[in-house]
């Protein structure tokens, strides 16, 4: 078996157990398989030829992972910027990608107004259940996850964009259930599933859509 199937396969294996051990009820299974998630898709994506900032984005995903198993705020607010930095990361390295593209079109600004005025509503909605001491760092974090989610989309592409999504449907899911929101059964499952989904699928698209477009000069150039 290739270095990068094991180490697929490892992950999906990882992910499995996490997932139902959440849905069996125990939080043994969890609190095993979560901190080896995101280091072997970290694994999977360098051996598999990814830029260093998509590789740094999902570690800084493994520090959030493990910090959030504690139960406490000083170890929530460090995990929130364990993936502030991981997104980051990942607004850097679509950045790069998008340099020289052509100025964004309709579909594009349009999908940027939408996860603006979403941000703005779910911002509003969420304020006043919200700790008085979470309310600050849960709007700088969602502005910072949102525009992630939104670069994604528009420099990366369709598969990048999906994952961005659903990292910013998980972490919905958690800021609801921090407000005190009616919560879907086994809330937790649906988090982490949406999350696994999310990074997974952020790592896949920036892998298909390879490196850093060229400018048209640099192209003219190598093409001459």
């Amino acid at each position: 078996m290739k270095p990068t199937r094991g180490l697929l396969a490892a992950f999906a294996f990882a992910a499995a157990v996490d997932l139902v051990s959440l849905l069996a009820g125990p939080d043994t299974g969890h609190t095993i398989a979560k901190p080896f998630l995101m280091p072997l898709l970290a694994a999977w994506a360098a051996v598999s030829g990814a830029p260093r900032l998509l590789v740094a984005a999902l570690l800084f995903g493994w520090g959030g992972d493990t910090l959030l198993l504690f139960d406490a705020d000083p170890a929530f607010l460090a995990g929130m910027g364990c993936f502030a930095a991981g997104h980051v990361c990942y607004l850097t390295l679509f950045a790069r990608r998008g340099r020289n593209s052509p100025s964004p079109h309709t579909r594009a600004r349009l999908l940027v107004i939408g996860y603006g005025v979403a941000l703005a509503a779910l911002l509003v909605l969420l304020r006043p259940d919200l700790p008085a001491g979470l309310r600050v760092p849960v709007a700088v974090y969602s502005a910072l996850l949102t525009s992630m989610a939104c670069a994604a989309a528009v420099r990366v592409g369709a598969v990048a964009g999906l994952g961005g999504a659903l990292f910013l449907l998980s972490d919905t899911l958690i800021a609801t259930g921090i407000a005190d929101w009616p919560q879907l059964p086994r809330a937790d499952f649906w988090v982490m599933l949406t999350y696994l989904a999310g990074q997974a699928l952020l790592a896949a698209g920036v892998l298909a859509a390879g490196g850093p477009r060229p400018a048209p000069a640099a192209a003219s150039g190598a093409a001459a």
